[in-house]
C-alpha cells in the first residue's frame, strides 16, 4: 500500500473517530437532559417513590372508529397537573361473544384473594390491594345479569363472564312466518 492511501486511510478513521465522539457526547448531553426533565416533572407530580405507570391502548372497534384507553395510575387532568394515583388501572379487555360479555384484565402481582369484583346490570369494578394496588371501572356495551357473573384468576389474568340479559324482544317472543 502506497504512503498516500495509507494516509488517506488514516485520516478517514480520525473523521470517523471524532463523528462518533461527537455523536456519544451529543447522546450523553440527551440523555442528561431528559433524566433531569423527568425528576424536575416527578418532583412536580408529588410522586417521589412512587411507581408511574401511564399507558394508551389505541384499537379499532367494530363500528370502525379508533379506540383509546388509558391505563396505569397517572390520570391527566383537565386543569392543572397530572395526577397520580396510589391505584393502577389495570389494561382490560372487553368482549362481547354470542349471548356473554367477557371482562379480561391483567392484574400481576395480586393474590386471587384480594382481588374484589362488583358487577350491575351495566357496569363491572375491580379492586385489588396487594403489594400493588389496582381500580378500574368497566362499563359494559350491552346490559347484562350480574347474576350469572363466572370469574377466574390464573397467572395475572383475571377473566369474568356474564350473560347477557334478555332483550325485551324476546321477551315478548319472535314472531313466526306461516308458510
Amino acid at each position: 500500500m502506497s504512503w498516500f492511501r495509507r494516509k488517506r486511510k488514516d485520516i478517514f478513521d480520525d473523521i470517523f473517530e471524532d463523528i462518533f465522539e461527537e455523536f456519544e457526547r451529543i447522546q450523553d448531553m440527551f440523555r442528561s437532559l431528559i433524566r433531569e426533565s423527568f425528576e424536575k416533572e416527578f418532583e412536580k407530580l408529588g410522586a417521589e417513590g412512587k411507581p408511574i405507570v401511564y399507558g394508551v391502548r389505541i384499537t379499532i372497534g367494530p363500528d370502525g372508529v379508533p379506540r383509546v384507553e388509558e391505563f396505569g395510575n397517572v390520570k391527566l387532568s383537565k386543569v392543572g397537573k397530572p395526577i397520580v394515583r396510589e391505584e393502577m388501572e389495570p389494561l382490560v379487555d372487553v368482549m362481547d361473544v354470542g349471548d356473554e360479555i367477557w371482562v379480561i384484565a391483567e392484574l400481576p402481582g395480586v393474590s386471587k384473594e384480594k382481588i374484589k369484583v362488583k358487577a350491575t346490570e351495566n357496569k363491572v369494578t375491580i379492586k385489588a390491594e396487594n403489594d400493588r394496588k389496582y381500580y378500574k371501572e368497566i362499563e359494559l356495551p350491552a346490559e347484562v345479569d350480574p347474576d350469572t357473573a363466572k370469574a377466574s384468576y390464573r397467572n395475572g389474568v383475571l377473566e369474568i363472564k356474564l350473560k347477557k340479559k334478555a332483550s325485551s324482544k324476546e321477551e315478548e317472543g319472535k314472531e313466526i312466518k306461516i308458510e
